[in-house]
C-alpha cells in the first residue's frame, strides 16, 4: 500500500513550472507577444533608457524579426539638437517624430504598439511623448490621446521654467544644466521646434 501510494505521487509531478529567463528578468510577456505575433501586424516597440531613446518598426519573421525603420536619440545631433539630453520628454518626442518620418520613407504607414515588459509607463511620460511624435510623423498607431503629454511639456516648456528659476543660483544651475555646454535650457523651446522643422524638410526633400 505504501508503495502504490508513492507511485501515485511521483505521477502528478511538480505543480509549479519555472518561467522562461527572458520572462523572469522582465523582458518578454510570451502570451502578449503571442498575441502581437498573431495579428501578423508591425509593431511600434518604444524602449527608453536612462541616456536614450530607441524607436523601432519591426515584422515578425520566422529566421528572426525584421527592423523596418530604426531611430536612436543620438541621431537628434544631425538635425540641430546639439548639446541637449537624449532622454528627456522633447528628445524622445523627436526621436519618434524622427522614427515615424522613417517608417513612413520606407512605406510603412501604418502599425500596433508593443509595450514590452520593463518600462514603468505612465500618463504624459516620455514613452507617451515618444509615441506621440511616431502619430504626429503621419503613422496610424491605435491610441488614446489622453496618455499624451501636453504641447508645451513636449516643447519642453517646463525645462525652461526650472532653468529661468534656478538661473539664480549659478552653482545649482551649472549642476543641474552641464549637459547642454554653451546652449540655455531657457531656451530649449527653440531648439525643439528648430529640430522638428529640420527633420520635417529633411524627409520632405527625400520625398521630392
Amino acid at each position: 500500500m505504501i508503495m502504490m501510494a508513492v507511485k501515485r505521487r511521483s505521477k502528478i509531478g511538480p505543480k509549479y513550472k519555472v518561467p522562461l529567463k527572458r520572462r523572469r528578468s522582465q523582458k518578454t510577456n510570451y502570451y502578449r507577444r503571442k498575441k502581437l505575433l498573431l495579428s501578423r501586424r508591425t509593431r511600434l516597440v518604444i524602449r527608453p533608457s536612462n541616456k536614450h531613446m530607441i524607436v523601432q518598426f519591426i515584422n515578425a519573421k520566422t529566421e528572426g524579426d525584421e527592423t523596418l525603420a530604426h531611430a536612436h536619440s543620438r541621431e537628434l545631433r544631425e538635425f540641430k539638437w546639439i548639446n541637449s539630453p537624449t532622454s528627456n520628454l522633447p528628445a524622445a518626442y523627436l526621436t519618434g517624430y524622427l522614427a515615424g518620418k522613417k517608417a513612413l520613407a520606407a512605406g510603412v504607414e501604418a502599425a500596433i504598439l508593443d509595450s514590452g515588459l520593463i518600462n514603468t509607463k505612465h500618463y504624459g511620460s516620455r514613452f507617451y511623448s515618444a509615441l506621440k511624435g511616431v502619430v504626429d510623423a503621419g503613422v496610424d498607431i491605435p491610441h488614446n490621446a489622453a496618455i499624451f503629454p501636453s504641447d508645451e511639456r513636449v516643447a519642453g516648456k517646463h525645462i525652461a521654467e526650472f532653468g529661468a528659476l534656478l538661473s539664480e543660483d549659478k552653482e545649482a544651475y551649472k549642476k543641474r544644466f552641464s549637459g547642454y555646454g554653451r546652449r540655455k535650457p531657457e531656451n530649449i523651446e527653440k531648439y525643439f521646434a528648430d529640430t522638428r522643422k529640420e527633420i520635417t524638410t529633411a524627409f520632405a526633400v527625400k520625398e521630392e
